[in-house]
């Protein structure tokens, strides 16, 4: 319960020895901020014993209340009342409510897709990224890096393990679903919501950097490596006590998996492979303690393709970050191989059989990019539609010029046709057996992937004209438009380019209609 303050007990706190304000009718003892303040202290003495919620608006987002929550002390209100801090979780409306700043069913609309297990982990984990990631995201990006508490605290919640896939992976950890969802009960959309809501806060860099290696490096070890593996290598990455991510792409070979040259080579007695080689754009490597590689075994094309788990820790295995436009806490890195012995134990599936391995979590990687990719224009769109209701020119709000809105709206209708459309094909992936949703669902998902991410692209580029120049600010109000515009590229490449996507959209869709009958 908070306690409750009235504005005549705020008012009497005017002074530099007593400070409190109130922001979004919560109170706050700034007191001992004074000093700390980044516009010094006379900015806050001006609204001594006030509302300076409109002041605040007009140089900070909501989020930044979180990082300062320490200086709350109250609410507003009368002596009478006593206000809970406790969200509900079940049924109704749920967040701000902000006509399309939400999926649908977040605003009470029927939806055949989810349950009260769902909600929960939507309350959940939307909790934890306002508590936990939200307040930071600036700060870690800036920084290159999030905090390795970060990892422990995301797996002790039930999140790491949740992004990984369906069924629960309960045989390498302790940790039960975020929520309190059943093991048994937990499928794709509860990973979906996980995703959705780690996404909200608006920062590419700090989501790869906590699960971005973990989403692609570990689903293959959990479906294709020996059990000595995988109970070796799982538990620590699911708790956050260990990384690990997953090296393809190299400087020859991107989309073109099948001509990648890091080789592999049996040593004489052979017990161990060889690896030299280069990786390139590898997300979390700089801090990974494990990579899944994709490496030569045999002769050219995807039958001569091998995936094997190297250790951060064994010889001959370099990193070094790499500067790029976005996605900066991700640690993306440039990775070196030179004569590391890798003991033939750590081979994922069989020799030879790589790229069957790759292929099998492309669906899963790409689904992951679309999800963030959707919730990332959300992003853009809810920080745009709040921003116009408060900013004015020419004397009335940005929301009130018909231009605004209709970017608003050519904004809104493609978030929701992409959201459905994702939807659509998760629903897919819960009733066919997986064989089927590899053939089937590959065409389908690669186009959601383009289209997400030009949907992102859209939405990116269509909010920074409404924030106008404080877009062009890192930090601020306009920070994560800023941000997200600079990590559009991390989208629209990695995990198969657009046009690659498009291409393979309909090769894969038309290959797939005609195993089942179709007449073309």
């Amino acid at each position: 319960m908070s306690k409750v303050i009235t504005t005549e007990e705020v008012a009497q706190h005017n002074t530099d020895s007593s400070i409190w304000i109130i922001v979004h009718d919560k109170v706050f003892d700034v007191t001992n901020f004074l000093n700390e303040h980044p516009g010094g202290k006379k900015v806050l003495l001006k609204v001594a014993g006030t509302d300076a919620t409109k002041q605040f608006d007009n140089f900070h987002n909501l989020s930044i209340l979180e990082k300062y929550a320490q200086l709350q002390i109250g609410v507003v209100g009368s002596a009478q009342e006593e206000v809970s801090n406790e969200a509900a979780s079940g049924d109704g409306p749920f967040g701000d409510l902000v006509p399309f700043g939400d999926p649908y069913w977040y605003q009470d609309y029927h939806s055949p897709y989810y349950n009260d297990s769902h909600r929960r982990v939507r309350a959940a984990t939307r909790k934890f990224v306002e508590t936990e990631i939200m307040p930071y995201a600036f700060e870690w990006d800036e920084a290159k890096r999030i905090p390795q508490e970060l990892f422990i605290k995301a797996g002790k919640a039930g999140i790491l393990p949740g992004v990984c896939g369906a069924p629960w992976p309960e045989k390498y950890t302790d940790i039960k679903p975020i929520g309190g969802v059943k093991i048994e009960e937990f499928d794709n959309f509860h990973e979906f919501i996980i995703c959705d809501e780690l996404a909200r806060c608006g920062s590419g860099g700090v989501l790869w950097g906590l699960a971005g290696g973990l989403t692609i490096g570990l689903p293959p070890i959990l479906k294709f490596g020996t059990e000595e593996l995988r109970r070796r290598i799982a538990p620590g990455c699911l708790d956050g006590t260990k990384n690990i991510c997953l090296a393809i792409t190299e400087p020859y070979a991107g989309s073109d998996v099948a001509n990648l040259k890091t080789e592999a080579k049996l040593s004489d007695d052979g017990q161990y492979y060889i690896v030299n080689g280069e990786k390139k754009w590898i997300t979390n490597a700089v801090f990974a303690d494990y990579f899944t590689v994709a490496v030569r075994t045999g002769g050219p094309g995807m039958g001569g393709v091998s995936l094997l788990l190297i250790e951060k820790d064994m010889p001959g295995v370099k990193t070094r970050q790499m500067a790029c436009s976005g996605v900066w806490a991700s640690g993306t890195s440039y990775i070196t191989f030179e004569d590391v012995k890798v003991p033939k134990s750590n081979l994922i599936g069989k020799e030879n059989g790589g790229f069957k391995c790759i292929m099998f979590n492309f669906n899963h990687e790409r689904m992951s990019i679309a999800i963030q990719a959707t919730r990332f224009a959300r992003v853009c769109y809810e920080e745009a539609m709040k921003y116009a209701h408060k900013r004015k020119t020419f004397g009335k709000k940005l929301v009130e010029h018909d231009v605004i809105r209709n970017k608003l709206a050519h904004m809104a209708r493609q978030i929701e046709a992409t959201h459905a459309w994702m939807e659509s094909l998760i629903y897919q992936t819960t009733k066919m057996p997986i064989t089927d949703a590899m053939v089937r669902l590959g065409g389908p998902i690669a186009l959601l992937k383009a289209q997400s991410t030009q949907t992102f692209e859209f939405c990116a580029r269509e909010a920074a004209q409404i924030f106008g120049g404080l877009a062009y600010s890192r930090g601020g109000q306009g920070e994560k438009v800023e941000r997200l515009y600079r990590e559009v590229r991390a989208y629209a490449i990695p995990g198969g380019s657009e046009e690659i996507m498009l291409d393979l959209g309909i090769r894969q869709s038309l290959k797939a209609a005609q195993l089942h009958g179709a007449k073309l």
